[in-house]
């Protein structure tokens, strides 16, 4: 685990970078998609947000959201990722959406920065926006000829 120092332009910028947002998340959704069929299914993307333990999680609050109510929630995040009602979530679907999860934390970030602790997994979209930012930091600027 590691302190990272973050705000919506870090995020932002991680978003607006297409190759390193595109790489990222073509990984991202080639883990998730387990059975390698090009597409996730229902109980794919809700591995994926479980193991993020939003949902479940009630930072620091001994209440146990009901397993059918958890079902519902995970349900309609899949509809709002399956943008055509196929049953099923292409890469395009993933990358929009995820893009508009993103950006949203982007605002919700604003300008002002904060620490937050990040785990040291490289599949961690904040993680890698951090490492982005962090990597623009310590390139040597161009020198003028």
């Amino acid at each position: 685990m590691g302190v990272v120092i973050i705000d919506g332009s870090t995020v932002r910028d991680f978003v607006n970078d297409e190759a390193v947002f595109n790489k990222s998340l073509d990984d991202s959704f080639d883990s998730l998609d387990i059975n390698n069929d090009g597409v996730l299914s229902r109980s794919e993307l809700r591995k994926a947000f479980e193991s993020l333990r939003l949902i479940e999680a009630h930072f620091g609050m001994d209440v146990a959201t009901p397993p059918e109510e958890l079902t519902k929630i995970y349900n309609s995040i899949f509809d709002g990722f399956d943008l055509d009602g196929s049953g099923t979530v292409d890469k395009e679907e993933f990358k929009g959406e995820m893009k508009k999860i993103l950006l949203a934390i982007a605002d919700g970030l604003g300008s002002s920065p904060i620490q937050m602790a990040l785990e040291d997994d490289e599949q961690s979209f904040l993680k890698q926006a951090a490492d982005l930012e962090a990597s623009k930091l310590q390139k040597p600027p161009p020198s003028a000829a």
